[in-house]
């Protein structure tokens, strides 16, 4: 009998006040899943004095989003993303998420912490899930030794003048004013950090899946690449990511699925109290057979 995991994309609960409408469509697909997986992309707990909605900082209510969790039975979270931002809504959001019995990954009070996974067991078989992030905010964002925050991945960013004719429409290379290419790649020393986790958690679980929040626009760039295929030779069954809100291309490498862009799940309100009714994602359904664990 296979045993069925959804692996969602950014999910915020931000300006919900009914429990019931955020999942309402897609209630039946939810429930007939074993477990289901989703970045959270959002605080809960109450912002800080003078708040305002339009200001950067995703708070939705805890006792409505809580019960919104509950009700879509979402079972374990990434929390590591550019929106669990500071010490108080980091420990609010983690203190809620303990509260509501759901295990969450990507953030916590200590690096140790924030690095540890998120482990289900659903008839018989253990899932197990590491997040990380690679859009963060420069200070106070990351998670230290013994600082609140989350699990990054850092990412470097240089520009070099072309040194070829890459397209039909680019101008001679000796014009002054060609645009750069933009070259990205990830940080080693956390890369490294981030296979170690994951061949240590492969030994404790049956499928593993690597959750990545990164990304810019539509496009899949090269450090995204690097990421998602270390995680698979380090011995994650398969990738998800998400933070563009864009459905992106799907990879497979090893013959394991990279999902570069899972896009929006539920994601009402945000970036300066916009509306966002029109974001599309996707859902992906891992199934594990029994017998020996084999994730399709």
């Amino acid at each position: 009998m296979a045993v069925d995991l959804l692996l969602l994309g950014d999910l915020n609960l931000m300006g919900v006040s009914d429990p019931e409408v955020p999942f309402k469509r897609v209630g039946e697909s939810l429930g007939r899943a074993a477990a289901r997986f989703a970045n959270l992309e959002c605080c809960l707990g109450s912002p800080p004095p003078g708040h305002s909605r339009e200001r950067e900082g995703f708070f939705a209510d805890p006792e409505v989003a809580g019960k919104a969790l509950r009700r879509a039975g979402i079972d374990a979270v990434g929390l590591a993303n550019n929106v669990n931002y500071g010490r108080a809504a980091v420990s609010a959001s983690i203190d809620r998420l303990d509260r509501l019995g759901i295990p969450h990954t990507g953030a916590g009070d200590t690096l140790a912490l924030a690095r540890a996974p998120a482990i289900l067991e659903r008839q018989g078989v253990r899932f197990g899930f590491l997040q990380r992030s690679s859009v963060y905010w420069p200070t106070g964002h990351e998670a230290g030794e013994e600082a609140p925050g989350i699990a990054v991945i850092r990412g470097h960013t240089a520009y070099r003048v072309p040194l070829y004719k890459a397209h039909a429409g680019m101008p001679p290379l000796n014009r002054p004013g060609i645009p750069p290419e933009i070259l990205t790649w990830a940080d080693p020393d956390y890369l490294e950090s981030f296979a170690e986790d994951i061949s240590a958690l492969r030994k404790r679980v049956d499928v593993l899946v690597a959750s990545c929040h990164w990304g810019l626009g539509r496009e899949v760039l090269h450090y995204m690449r690097e990421i998602g295929k270390k995680a698979i030779e380090a011995g994650a069954d398969i990738v998800i990511g998400h933070g563009p809100h864009f459905s992106l291309p799907v990879e497979f490498y090893q013959r394991k699925p990279i999902f570069y862009g899972l896009g929006s799940f539920s994601f009402l309100t945000g970036h300066h109290a916009r509306r966002h009714g029109d974001w599309l994602g996707m859902m992906v359904r891992l199934s594990v057979e029994g017998g020996p664990k084999r994730a399709s």
